[in-house]
């Protein structure tokens, strides 16, 4: 058996598409654009990257991209200031600040100061019960792309046995909620969990969040299992996932190669969330 490859790339592009359908629609009824405001502090070279990237795709999506980019050195009480004002902003759905801070800076205070109906990340506490009571509200930007891949080769979930290998609260716990949502018997394993193969081996779904490179191996994965890898890892021979894909593309049933696979729906479902927000604010009925 050779598994299908899901092609996230593919499924983010036709995302991405359908919602600069939707933001044209919405801003001939809403008369502006849904803007997303993304905060980064200091010059890391990855964060660079990702901001440009994200900034590159709000724009070829309609909307409006708002980029504050301030020095290493600035302070808790400069930081708060700017997202109390983006919080206050009309023109401003979505707020963004770009992980990791300095170390000097107080990560947990500055994202519990993001409104929780302009924190299209998802990381908000307020958002976190809302998922886990299945109450309206954002839900983190990759566990959502992951049931969308999910559902790409599974249309339904009912019944079937996961296992969440990860238990963060970006990834691992919402994606557990999620897959609750759909109904699945959800397992949340991670690397100390006691003979985590068999767990694994007993899954229809695994999902692979853990941060260590080929940590998942082939003989784990049950034959014909859909198989989600949420990792990237930075390896000599190049980026890799969480699971030795080598070995497992040759059992499952179908699997995410990275790069390739969950990396692209990450920054679409941000723009998903962007547009769902400034439908909630201002009214509109959104088409997602």
């Amino acid at each position: 058996m050779t598994a299908t490859i899901i092609d996230g790339k593919a499924h983010a592009a036709r995302l991405r598409a359908t919602i600069a359908t939707h933001v044209a629609t919405f801003r001939a009824q809403a008369g502006r654009a849904p803007g997303l405001a993304v905060v980064l502090i200091g010059e890391d070279p990855a964060s660079s990257v990702y901001v440009k990237s994200k900034g590159r795709a709000t724009r070829e999506a309609g909307m409006e991209s708002i980029e504050h980019r301030l020095p290493a050195d600035t302070d808790n009480a400069t930081l708060l200031a700017l997202v109390e004002a983006l919080n206050a902003d009309p023109a401003v759905d979505g707020i963004l600040v770009q992980l990791p801070l300095p170390k000097h800076l107080d990560t947990q205070g500055v994202l519990l100061a993001i409104d929780p109906d302009k924190d299209v990340d998802g990381f908000h506490p307020v958002n976190a019960g809302r998922l886990a009571t299945g109450m309206p509200g954002f839900v983190p930007c990759t566990p959502l792309g992951c049931v969308m891949l999910l559902k790409s080769v599974l249309p339904d979930l009912t019944g079937l046995d996961a296992v969440v290998v990860g238990r963060s609260n970006i990834v691992g716990k919402p994606m557990a909620q999620l897959l609750i949502a759909e109904s699945c018997t959800v397992t949340v394993a991670h690397s100390r969990t006691r003979d985590l193969p068999a767990r694994v081996r007993h899954a229809d779904i695994v999902v692979a969040a853990v941060g260590i490179a080929n940590f998942i191996k082939g003989d784990w994965i049950k034959p014909g299992a859909t198989v989600i890898d949420v990792g990237i890892n930075r390896t000599d021979a190049g980026l890799v996932g969480d699971v030795d894909f080598a070995a497992a593309v040759e059992v499952a049933g179908a699997i995410t190669p990275v790069p390739g696979g969950v990396g692209p729906m990450t920054i679409a479902c941000l723009l998903r969330n962007t547009y769902v927000s400034a439908c909630r604010r201002t009214g509109v009925e959104a088409a997602l």
